[in-house]
C-alpha cells in the first residue's frame, strides 16, 4: 500500500514515515501541497495523510484537488482542535481526522482501519477453501492441516486465518494485532509472539518435522502453506 504524507514539519514527518514504513507501507513525503499534486500526477496512492495547515495550499483545498477524478481515502492532521475544522473536514469527505499531538502508532492503526474498511468484502461460499496443506472453513471458523482438524483458541484461529489470507506474505506484528485483536492498542508485540508459539506447537503435533510459520526478524511472520500432496 502506498501512502502520501503531506506535512510541512520535517520532525513530525520523519516520525510518521518511520511508523508507516515499519508497518510495511510504502510512504512518500511532500512538504507542500504543490509537491503533493506533482507527486500524485506521476504515481498512484492508496491513501493520503494531509496536514490542514500547509504553507501554500490548505489541506482541505488540497484534498479536493487530489480527489479530482479519483477516489482517494484521506486522513487529516491538524494542530487545531476546533470543532468547525473537524466538521468541515468530514463534510468534504475525510475518512478520519487526527489532532496533534498524536501517537504515531495510533495514526498507523487508523490508516489500517480506513484501508480495511474500504476494501471490498472477500468472496465467500458455503464450502471450504484449500491452500496447500491447509483447508480453511471460514463460515465454520475451522482449519484443517494435513487432513487433521486443529483445536484452536479464538486468537490462534484468528492468527492462522490472517496468515492464510496471504500465503507467503510477511505480516508485521502490528498488522496481525489489527486483524486479530482489532484496535486494542494497549496490547503489545509479545501478545502476537506468545500466540504464535502456541499455534506452532499445535501444528507440530500434526507434522513434527515441519514448521510452516516463518519468522522474519524485525519484520513479522509469514506462512508457507506447502503442497496439498503433503496432506495425510
Amino acid at each position: 500500500m502506498r501512502i502520501l504524507l503531506v506535512e510541512d514539519e520535517p520532525a513530525i514527518a520523519q516520525v510518521v514515515l518511520h511508523a508507516l514504513r515499519t508497518e510495511g507501507f510504502e510512504a512518500v513525503h511532500c512538504l507542500t501541497g504543490g509537491e503533493a499534486l506533482a507527486a500524485a500526477k506521476g504515481q498512484g496512492f492508496d491513501l493520503a495523510v494531509l496536514d490542514v495547515g500547509l504553507p501554500d495550499i490548505g489541506g482541505f483545498a488540497l484534498c479536493r484537488e487530489l480527489r479530482r477524478g479519483r477516489d482517494l481515502p484521506v486522513i487529516f492532521l491538524t494542530a487545531q482542535d476546533a470543532e468547525a475544522d473537524r466538521i468541515l473536514g468530514l463534510e468534504i469527505g475525510a475518512d478520519d481526522y487526527v489532532t496533534k499531538p498524536f501517537s504515531p502508532r495510533e495514526l498507523v492503526a487508523r490508516v489500517r482501519v480506513v484501508l480495511r474498511r474500504l476494501q471490498p468484502p472477500a468472496a465467500r461460499d458455503n464450502g471450504s477453501a484449500g491452500s496447500g496443506a491447509f483447508v480453511h472453513d471460514s463460515e465454520g471458523h475451522r482449519i484443517r492441516y494435513r487432513g487433521r482438524a486443529l483445536d484452536l483458541t479464538r486468537y490462534e484461529y484468528g492468527l492462522l486465518a490472517a496468515l492464510l489470507q496471504r500465503p507467503g506474505a510477511v505480516l508485521s506484528r502490528g498488522q496481525l494485532m489489527d486483524r486479530v485483536w482489532g484496535d486494542a492498542l494497549e496490547s503489545g508485540d509479545r501478545t502476537v509472539d506468545t500466540h504464535i508459539k502456541t499455534l506452532r506447537a499445535k501444528l507440530r503435533d500434526v507434522a513434527p518435522d515441519h514448521d510452516p510459520i516463518r519468522t522474519h526478524r524485525g519484520m513479522g511472520y509469514s506462512l508457507d502453506v506447502g503442497s496439498p500432496d503433503a496432506v495425510a
